[in-house]
């Protein structure tokens, strides 16, 4: 497993995050990243707190964010690490995009508080 994958599902996780996956995107041709780290959360300042978190872990790991979209109304932050792209979604938000359905050929990881 990508060792910033696991850094970014740990910090989510610590934040309460909800459903917290990855997709490893690295077969699929058209992908934009190799991975994509997925979870929801039911408010805006969760999503943002996790957002915060996920910044904070990865400069500790000495990658910055590259670029980043949705922090001014935080229904879905979105992280971009070139390699990995991080997806916070409000819960209500998630069901409606549904990333995980658009990127069903994709290697799926579930995390939980309990690995």
């Amino acid at each position: 497993m990508n060792k910033n994958v696991k850094i970014i599902a740990e910090a989510m996780l610590s934040k309460k995050a909800k459903e917290v996956i990855s997709l490893d995107l690295r077969k699929i041709g058209t992908a934009v990243a190799d991975h994509f780290v997925i979870c929801n959360a039911d408010s805006s300042t969760q999503v943002q707190a996790i957002a915060d978190a996920v910044e904070e872990a990865m400069d500790a790991a000495g990658q910055r964010v590259v670029r980043q979209q949705g922090r001014e109304n935080a229904f879905w932050i979105i992280l971009d690490y070139t390699d990995i792209v991080v997806h916070i979604f409000k819960t209500d938000q998630r069901l409606f995009y549904r990333l995980e359905d658009l990127w069903a050929d994709a290697v799926k990881t579930e995390f939980s508080d309990e690995q």
